[in-house]
């Protein structure tokens, strides 16, 4: 761990993820437990983003209406608002755990996320959820560039294809290891209980 200002950003760990729907991703299961173990500890530090459809493709900008054009059964409006809802053990831990709400693969768009952890003070973020190769990639990377040190969680983030989850960690952890820490749940927890 780069600071003692860290702040856990758990991404989209989301029940329409993870039940059966056109967007589950089967082995987001597989990488729960690590989640939820670090949430659970560290509940009043962590961030839980939440990838919430717009009701209607027509709300969204541009190529986001092509998308929402092509799953229209994800629609805020088509699918169970349950859907949209943390999955059952993160949900518990809210509040004191906070949720960000997004409209966008990256959180970083609205800038509340940004001001919130400048106000906090916050100097290094350590990323579980997903998926890995999209949401988690855009977090990664935003965070980058404005200059947060990132701790990536590598079995604590799924994905619903293996090769491009491979090929995110090994580009991440090649092409940005000034800024980036790749770790193991278990090396990251007890690094952290020794400060």
């Amino acid at each position: 761990m780069r600071s003692k200002k860290w702040i856990h950003l758990c991404i989209d760990m989301q029940r329409m993820f993870e039940d059966e729907t056109p967007w589950q991703a089967r082995w987001m299961p597989k990488i729960a437990d690590q989640v939820i173990e670090v949430a659970t500890r560290f509940p009043e530090r962590t961030i839980f983003t939440r990838f919430v459809p717009p009701d209607a493709p027509e709300e969204m900008p541009g190529m986001w209406r092509d998308y929402y054009k092509k799953w229209p059964m994800m629609t805020a409006r088509q699918i169970d608002p349950d859907l949209i809802k943390l999955i059952g053990p993160l949900q518990r831990l809210v509040p004191p755990a906070r949720i960000l709400n997004k409209r966008t693969y990256s959180p970083w768009l609205s800038g509340r996320l940004e001001r919130t952890l400048n106000y906090e003070g916050v100097e290094t973020i350590v990323v579980t959820g997903g998926e890995t190769d999209v949401c988690v990639m855009s977090a990664v990377l935003g965070a980058i560039d404005l200059g947060y040190g990132v701790v990536l969680l590598k079995d604590g983030v799924y994905s619903g294809l293996d090769q491009t989850h491979d090929a995110s960690l090994e580009l991440l952890g090649n092409r940005f290891s000034v800024q980036l820490e790749l770790a193991t749940v278990e090396e990251w927890l007890g690094a952290a209980s020794k400060r």
